[in-house]
Formats: structure tokens, sequence, C-alpha cells
């Protein structure tokens, strides 16, 4: 659950109101797919208090399977309190993250909720605390095995982990057979040791990704492995960014879907990708 301040601050301290929004890396990817027509099925959780049954009704009203949802009884939702600075660029104070909701949802359903789907899109927020990444990577290896495309988006809070070094070397854990690794220039740099973008894409294809998008901020994103295309950036006036790499996402992996996973989707996607996210950025929430 996003609370975000409606104005643009230097502080945290400085905001006067917070207003709530839709939030959850994975969750905003999902909701951001199924509005595209895809269909979806989020495996998570929140807490069974008032902001998860208001999360859940909005997932529902969008139509996302929440069979593998989960409210915990006892828990609460995850707030995060968000700044924006004048460039549009969020800061959050994250109250409440000890829900292991990966555990609660899936548990010992691993091998049938893969069976069950058509492609697996997983993130690193599943994969900081031992039991969600054990969890996560059994989905990871079961949808590998099954032949199921597996999408992956670093999304490195790197707050959250006990170094750099770490997160890195799990993210790059996903990398070997994922049919995309969507990450943007600082979390490709951090996994590849490249700063340059080209470089570090043709790092992770070394790796064994079968493609990769690179998202590089109001210059757009490029695309390079098994296709290649490059989306120059759409100009527009930024009020925030919040979200705007996970509209990215979830609008790439709706074109992958409808086509039935047809790896090309995404080179024809890219340019449409970058526009739903530069559009984004003209409001508060991403999804609002």
């Amino acid at each position: 659950m996003d609370l975000i301040c409606e104005r643009h601050l230097d502080e945290m301290t400085e905001a006067d109101a917070f207003v709530p929004h839709f939030g959850g890396a994975v969750a905003n990817v999902a909701m951001v797919a199924a509005r595209a027509g895809a269909p979806v099925t989020l495996a998570g959780g929140a807490g069974e208090d008032a902001w998860g049954r208001w999360l859940y009704g909005r997932m529902r009203q969008e139509g996302i399977d929440l069979s593998l949802f989960t409210l915990v009884p006892g828990a609460q939702t995850p707030l995060a309190l968000v700044a924006v600075d004048a460039r549009g660029e969020p800061t959050y104070v994250i109250y409440g993250e000890g829900i292991a909701t990966v555990v609660h949802a899936l548990g010992d359903r691993v091998a049938q909720a893969v069976q069950d789907c058509s492609a697996l899109f997983i993130s690193s927020n599943t994969m900081v605390g031992a039991e969600e990444r054990e969890i996560t990577m059994a989905a990871r290896e079961r949808a590998l095995e099954l032949g199921r495309p597996v999408i992956f988006d670093p999304n490195l809070r790197l707050h959250r982990w006990r170094s750099p070094d770490e997160a890195a070397a799990k993210a790059r854990a996903c990398v070997d057979g994922s049919l995309l690794i969507r990450a943007n220039e600082g979390e490709a740099a951090l996994m590849t040791g490249e700063t340059d973008p080209e470089r570090a894409a043709a790092a992770l294809v070394a790796a064994g990704a079968r493609m990769v998008v690179i998202t590089l901020g109001p210059e757009g994103a490029i695309l390079r492995g098994e296709h290649r295309a490059e989306a120059p950036g759409v100009k527009v006036g930024v009020v925030s960014t919040i979200g705007a790499g996970d509209v990215l996402t979830g609008t790439l992996l709706a074109r992958l879907a409808l086509p039935g996973c047809d790896p090309s989707a995404v080179a024809e996607a890219l340019g449409e990708s970058v526009a739903e996210s530069a559009r984004a950025c003209e409001r508060w929430g991403a999804l609002e």
C-alpha cells in the first residue's frame, strides 16, 4: 500500500497529507497486464486488515485470479510512505515488511501452481528472506523443467538486502534459462559489472538469458538477445516516476502472453511499453 504525498518535497517530514494508492511492484505488474487483457494469477498476499481487503477488492475488480493470494490473519499490510522530489524521484519509508506472503500463498502448492500456468513472472521481492527465496526458486526451477517461459525483473531494493553483492548474486541466479530479463541500467550494472547498457545486455545474454530489456529512463529502452529493438524515450511532464518500470514490464508481459508467449512480441511491444511507462509518470500513482 503506497501512501503518497501528492506534492513535490525536499524532505519526507515536509509532508502535510498522504493519499492511498495501489502498491507493490509485482502486484502493479499483474494489474497492468490484466488491464491489457492478459489472464493473470497473482501468488502472494497482504495482511487481513482494512488495507489488505482494499487491495484485494481492487485486484478482483480488475479480473486478477486471486486463488493464490492470501490475506494473512494477524498480519498488517505493509505501508510505504512516499515523498516525491521536484524531478519526480520517490523516497520510501516502509513499515511492516515482515509478511512472507509467498510462503502463505503457495506453501506446498508450488508444483501444481506452476504446472497450471503458461508462463512465470518473478522478481527479487520474494527472494530476500530464505523461506520465500526457496519457494520462488522452486517455482522457477519447476517452470524451466516444464518448458514454461520465465520472466525475471530484478527490481532490486538494496535497503532490504544485507549487501549489494548479495542482492546481485541472488539476481544473477535467476538469469540462466529465462526467456526475458527486464532491468534498469543500475540493476544491469550491479548484476554484470558493466556500466554500459549494451555490454551489460550482452553479459546477461551470455549468462543464459534468451532476451534482455534494459530501460534507460527518459532515453527509452533496448532489447537484445534473440530479438533486437530500440525504443526512444517519450517526452512527458513528469509528476512522479513511481511504478513506471512496473507499467513497462506489465505491458510487455501482456503483449507476450496474448499471442501465446511468442518472443517476437517483446520486440513489437517495446515502443508501446516505453510510451505507457512514460505516461505513468504524468500522475502520482502509476495505476491511477
